[in-house]
C-alpha cells in the first residue's frame, strides 16, 4: 500500500460501542493513527498531543481517528482518563491493523514479537492515501501533521 492508493475501509467499534467505518467520513481529510496500547507512556503522550492540538484539526475540518487492538472498554477508560475528544476505535481482531500493514515483527530487549508499529496515515477527502508516516514520535506526531497541512 502506498501514496495514492485507496485507503482500506473498515467497520470497527468506538469507545461507546457504536460501529464506525472509514467511509463514514468520505469528503473529509482523515488523520488515521495506529498505536500499540492504551495507557502506556508513549501511547498516552501521543493521544494527549492529539488532544492538545485537536482544535487545530477541527479548524481544518480534519477527522482524527486512533486505532489499537485494545477493547471498547479499554478505549472508553483511556479517553475518559485523558479527556480525549477524538475517535478511538477498537480492533481486537486486527482487521484494520493488518489491512494497513502495521502489524509487524518488533524487537524489544532483544526479543522478537508481533505488534502494532506506531504509524500515521493521512487520507485525502477522496479516500486515497495522501501520506504515510511510519514509526512516528509520540510527542510530535500531531503538531508535525498540523504544520504540514497548513
Amino acid at each position: 500500500m502506498g501514496i495514492g492508493d485507496k485507503a482500506p475501509d473498515f467497520v470497527l467499534m468506538d469507545r461507546h460501542g457504536s460501529k464506525v467505518s472509514l467511509s463514514d467520513f468520505a469528503g473529509h481529510r482523515i488523520v488515521l493513527y495506529f498505536y500499540p496500547k492504551d495507557n502506556t507512556p508513549g501511547c498516552t503522550r501521543q493521544a494527549c498531543a492529539f488532544a492538545e492540538n485537536y482544535r487545530g484539526f477541527q479548524e481544518r475540518d480534519i477527522v482524527v481517528i486512533g486505532i489499537s487492538k485494545d477493547s471498547v472498554d479499554s478505549h472508553r477508560k483511556f479517553a475518559e482518563k485523558h479527556n480525549l475528544p477524538f475517535i478511538l476505535l477498537a480492533d481486537p481482531e486486527l482487521q484494520a491493523i493488518k489491512a494497513y500493514g502495521v502489524w509487524q515483527e518488533k524487537k524489544l530487549y532483544g526479543k522478537l514479537s508481533m505488534g502494532v508499529v506506531r504509524t500515521t496515515f493521512i487520507i485525502a477527502p477522496d479516500g486515497t492515501i495522501e501520506k504515510i508516516m511510519p514509526k512516528v514520535k509520540p510527542d510530535t506526531n500531531a503538531s508535525e501533521i498540523l504544520a504540514e497541512l497548513k
